[in-house]
């Protein structure tokens, strides 16, 4: 009982709601010097506010009417309207926060984050469900992955730990009968593959 609870922790710290806002906080602590720090915080502030508070607040509203039970979403027909309302913030975020000439890693970061989304919401009505927590840490891993090799930047630890915390949440996921090992394979490769994909466009 008490290992199942260390890894619901898992499951909630790294639920794919702070995914974005993890990669920012990453994004800045390794360009620190390019960016002035009112305009780091300016960004970090958009980024938990969209991404983060608009979400758990919508999620409330719909637990108030009854269309869901609990913030980890199991059942298909009650993923469905989260799913699309996180496209939808999402998309206003790279919008009208994440600037391509300003912030072209993360630009990107974020695009092909909307695009494993919007495939994984897809995919719902085919019945076919992903693990969000997979696409979204294995995103983040790719991430990291895809900047150390575009800043030549030693960040072995930064990933290893990122691969270590994949394990950690496939396993909990697995645990809490959260997921199949299918489940947690979709997820994976819709959070890495995008990310892969849009390397070209800025490595």
């Amino acid at each position: 009982m008490y290992l199942k609870k260390i890894f619901a922790s898992y499951s909630y710290l790294f639920h794919p709601i702070f995914i974005p806002l993890y990669g920012t906080l990453l994004y800045f602590y390794y360009n620190i010097n390019y960016f002035d720090i009112r305009q780091i915080y300016l960004v970090l502030i958009q980024v938990s506010i969209i991404s983060v508070f608009i979400p758990i607040s919508f999620f409330y509203l719909l637990k108030t009417l009854g269309l869901v039970d609990t913030l980890m979403l199991h059942r298909i027909n009650q993923r469905k309207i989260p799913l699309l309302a996180q496209v939808f913030l999402l998309g206003i975020l790279i919008q009208k926060s994440i600037k391509i000439e300003l912030m072209p890693e993360l630009y990107f970061f974020f695009l092909s984050g909307l695009i494993s989304l919007i495939i994984a919401l897809i995919l719902l009505f085919f019945k076919v469900k992903a693990s969000l927590h997979l696409l979204g840490i294995s995103s983040l891993t790719a991430f990291m992955i895809g900047l150390s090799i575009h800043n030549q930047m030693n960040m072995v630890y930064t990933i290893a730990l990122l691969l270590l915390i994949n394990g950690l949440v496939a396993s909990s996921r697995l645990i809490l009968n959260a997921h199949t090992n299918k489940e947690l394979s979709i997820g994976f490769v819709l959070g890495t593959i995008p990310q892969i994909i849009v390397w070209y466009c800025w490595l």
